[in-house]
């Protein structure tokens, strides 16, 4: 079996292409990678000693996949993964390179993948779902030893897709979703009509938060690891909007999870689309009080300053229901969330300066 990783030598990316190589026997993996990012090139050498083929390409660039294939299944982990990309007084990514970052890419993707005739693998994202429906879930905050937090409200009406598991494949996606979700969306839907047109099987997952050691976090990305670096190192860590209580809550998901799901849906090998929902759901739903709590038991006080001011499309709780990726692949999240913030607890004790590489 031939496979092909675009953002391979990414976080996630790598993980897929660790998990193929370690558990397929007679796979051989080419991970595709511009290598623009410090951690792009850390996990570059990683891989390279397992058999991992890599290439320094720019998926962006429809020459750049010349000469690539044929490959029996591509999985497309590459993209600007920030939902503040493209938005007033965000990270200074334009409109134009989003689009062209997970949009254009994906165009390329299904032209080759069309032409090798291979089965795909899209990583996309929760924040597909609509943010005005997201805003109007009723919630309440509760208060525990862990923390306080917000929690979806049960015994009022809930919206279609929304039980008390989470956040189904059904939930709204209607406009707004943020420049980002709408070309994660659009690229889901692109692929879609790509299976559709094709008849080569499709698996799109709906990614929780990721989080795990060696994982360049920042805030507007990767929050679980940069908030717990952050703390770590003593730098300033600010909890923005809804009040500055931080009562906002994500689901959390290790990356090894997620590339044991994508490994059984490559072997399962289902005709059409299978849209999934992938995280660890609501037993791993966290707000950044509860994770201060944390943090602050593990390493000690340290102070968090409040700010009232909500961002562009923040949102208050996005919590994802997983139960069509566990009962359709036998699939079930092995990473607790106290584990995923101890595995990076314990990178960031031995890497202290980590957050200084730039992201990855």
């Amino acid at each position: 079996m031939r496979v092909l990783v675009t953002g391979g030598c990414g976080f996630v990316g790598a993980a897929i292409c660790r998990r193929l190589v370690e558990h397929r026997a007679g796979v051989a993996v080419t991970a595709v990678d511009s290598l623009r990012r410090l951690g792009s090139e850390r996990n570059r050498r990683a891989l390279v000693p397992l058999g991992v083929r890599v290439v320094h390409a720019d998926v962006r660039l429809a020459s750049d996949w010349d000469g690539l294939g044929p490959f029996d299944w591509v999985i497309d982990a590459a993209a600007e993964p920030s939902v503040l990309a493209a938005a007033p007084g965000g990270r200074g990514v334009t409109s134009r390179q989003l689009l062209e970052h997970n949009l254009l890419a994906t165009v390329n993707l299904l032209e080759a993948a069309g032409a090798w005739g291979a089965g795909i693998v899209l990583l996309s994202t929760s924040r597909v779902y609509s943010i005005p429906a997201l805003e109007s879930l009723p919630l309440v905050e509760r208060s525990g030893p862990d923390g306080a937090a917000f929690a979806l409200d049960v015994a009022a009406a809930l919206p279609a897709g929304a039980t008390a598991a989470g956040l189904a494949e059904e939930f709204s996606t209607a406009a707004p979703v943020s420049p980002y979700g709408a070309t994660k969306l659009a690229s889901e839907i692109l692929t879609a009509e790509h299976a559709h047109r094709r008849g080569t099987p499709v698996f799109i997952n709906r990614c929780g938060v990721l989080a795990g050691a060696g994982q360049f976090g920042r805030a507007d990305q990767g929050i679980f690891s940069w908030w717990i670096h952050s703390w770590a190192a003593r730098r300033p860590l600010s909890s923005i909007g809804f009040g500055g209580h931080g009562l906002q809550v994500r689901d959390c998901l290790h990356p090894a999870d997620l590339a044991a799901l994508v490994d059984r849906q490559i072997e399962a090998q289902r005709g059409g689309v299978t849209i999934c929902n992938v995280s660890g759901g609501a037993p791993s739903a966290t707000s950044l009080a509860q994770l201060s709590r944390w943090c602050e038991e593990r390493f000690g006080p340290h102070a968090v300053e409040a700010v009232t001011a909500t961002r562009p499309y923040d949102v208050p709780w996005v919590v994802l229901d997983s139960t069509r990726a566990r009962t359709t692949f036998a699939w079930q999240p092995r990473w607790s969330a106290a584990a995923i913030f101890a595995d990076i607890a314990d990178h960031a004790e031995r890497h202290p300066d980590w957050l200084e590489g730039g992201g990855g």
